[in-house]
């Protein structure tokens, strides 16, 4: 009489899972431990790097399906209550690491999804120590349940008892049913992209009307090609990268410093003239050695002396 083959055997995904059966039947049983978890999930990220990444591009997996012996599963879940999450944290950790190294190495790491997907499950045919794996590189998708308090029977007592989830074991995880944890895809990732930009690379872009007969219909245009200029009249002889000249009276020499700052990607203006209005709001005149800089939105209107309209444009 021969064996009734399993349900896994029966949908053909028996090798899926177990890769070596007879080795597996013959080896010594050995005591599944969160350690042993942890790197057999480490060792299938690298695997998946290895396999799937061609070129320049590493593509790796972003869902990871773990199957235990079903008594290995129970002793997780009954007496090492919330260590699997721990373990997917750890692990996420660690491939962050990984992917840290291989961009340093000048390799391309953009994930296929925004979320790390990891599902613990047993299997009937699977002896004690034995291990599965499967890897998607796109997780399925779930509808979140809102409820985070969770009640359970256990069979020690039989009696149903409810707790509140511990927050801080917890932290962002989000529980759709025992056994799986996601992690939302954080960009970490540390390029070393050299200098923060090429040298005399366009800034910004400015536009100022004139209302003199000589600019009728036209406008003055200066590229921001430095880190810092300074936009000044027509009594400014200079004639210096750094120096937006306006051909008008109604220009202070100088009239304003405008800054950016490469770290926060903004803008910044300070006043020296007579008056001068941002977007509406009058700028409060400051020492041209000591500056007072306010920030300076993308696509500001600026108004110098009431007359004078400059605007503002990323490059």
């Amino acid at each position: 009489m021969t064996d009734k083959p399993s349900f896994w055997q029966r949908i053909g995904v028996q090798d899926w899972f177990l890769t070596n059966n007879e080795t597996a039947s013959s080896a010594k049983s050995q005591s599944l431990t969160p350690n042993i978890v942890f790197k057999y999930i480490t060792d299938k990220f690298q695997e998946s790097i290895s396999e799937l990444s061609f070129a320049e591009r590493i593509v790796f997996y972003h869902e990871y399906i773990i199957c235990l012996n079903a008594d290995d599963y129970r002793e997780f879940m009954d007496n090492k209550k919330g260590i699997l999450g721990l373990i997917a944290q750890e692990s996420v950790k660690n491939f962050y690491e990984v992917l840290n190294k291989k961009v340093a190495e000048g390799k391309k790491a953009e994930p296929s999804s925004n979320k790390w997907v990891f599902r613990f499950v047993s299997h009937p045919d699977y002896k004690p120590g034995d291990k599965g794996f499967i890897g998607k590189l796109l997780p399925d998708s779930h509808q979140k349940e809102e409820n985070l308090r969770v009640t359970f029977i256990p069979r020690q007592t039989g009696l149903a008892q409810t707790f509140d989830i511990n927050n801080d074991v917890l932290k962002d995880f989000i529980f759709y049913s025992e056994g799986y944890y996601e992690i939302p895809y954080v960009n970490t990732l540390k390029a070393d992209t050299g200098p923060a930009r090429a040298e005399n690379s366009l800034l910004a872009r400015f536009e100022t009307t004139i209302p003199d007969k000589a600019y009728s219909g036209q406008k003055v245009e200066f590229l921001m090609k430095t880190e810092e200029i300074i936009v000044s009249g027509n009594e400014d002889t200079r004639n210096e990268p750094h120096i937006f000249k306006i051909p008008s009276e109604w220009v202070n020499t100088p009239h304003l410093k405008i800054r950016y700052n490469n770290a926060s990607d903004k803008f910044y203006l300070a006043s020296f003239g007579e008056k001068t209005i941002v977007n509406e709001n009058l700028i409060e005149r400051s020492d041209l050695n000591a500056p007072q800089w306010t920030e300076l939105p993308i696509n500001s209107r600026i108004i110098l002396n009431g007359i004078i309209g400059v605007n503002i444009f990323k490059s």
